[in-house]
């Protein structure tokens, strides 16, 4: 089952169940497309406008990368669900002899850095949309400025919630060193993002 395929109210019962996945993770990963799709549009309502036509060029690039993140976040939804399959697939793995009990414990770390590295890259693509919204207040369609408003909340929502999704699967990561380097990544990650969202939502803010 693709996720992204599903219309919006399968999905939502789908999340609302008792189904292992999707989760937050997968719902992170779509308030981050809807914030891409959103800034997309503003693009797509300023582009190749006379008033605009200064800023033209800079706005086609901002507008086509957020279409490309707009699919990237999908596809990140799909891969957080997969990341928990293995993980709870991991769980059930049989632990009856010695060497089970170790192929099992293997297999649930390996499971766990796939559940960690997931939402990191969320997180990243996150930055990535955050910084290209960054650029467009004062270049777009000014009828059209508080959806860029809006689109930074998604983002913020996103990085947010991804962030949660790490922290979580963290405290079971066995390995120290990989865990500490996967944190203060996720912090950076996190403050720039944050920065970015908060800068734009200020400016949206003052423009309206």
């Amino acid at each position: 089952m693709v996720l992204s395929d599903l219309t919006l109210r399968s999905f939502f019962e789908l999340l609302g169940s008792d189904a292992a996945a999707p989760g937050g993770g997968s719902a992170a990963a779509m308030a981050g497309s809807l914030g891409s799709a959103l800034a997309e549009m503003v693009g797509n309502l300023s582009v190749d406008r006379p008033q605009y036509a200064a800023f033209s060029e800079e706005i086609r690039v901002c507008k086509e990368r957020c279409g490309a993140l707009r699919a990237a976040f999908l596809d990140a939804m799909e891969r957080d669900a997969d990341a928990f399959h293995r993980f709870t697939a991991a769980l059930n793995l049989p632990k009856g002899t010695a060497e089970e009990k170790t192929a099992r414990t293997a297999a649930i770390q390996n499971a766990l850095i796939l559940c960690i590295e997931s939402p990191l890259h969320t997180m990243e693509l996150s930055l990535d949309a955050a910084k290209m919204i960054e650029r467009m207040p004062g270049k777009t369609n000014v009828n059209a400025v508080s959806d860029l408003g809006v689109a930074v909340m998604m983002l913020e929502s996103t990085v947010r919630s991804a962030w949660l999704n790490v922290l979580i699967n963290l405290g079971y990561l066995k390995d120290s060193d990989r865990a500490s380097l996967y944190r203060y990544r996720g912090e950076q990650l996190l403050n720039d993002t944050l920065a970015c969202t908060g800068a734009v939502y200020e400016q949206v803010l003052g423009m309206l």
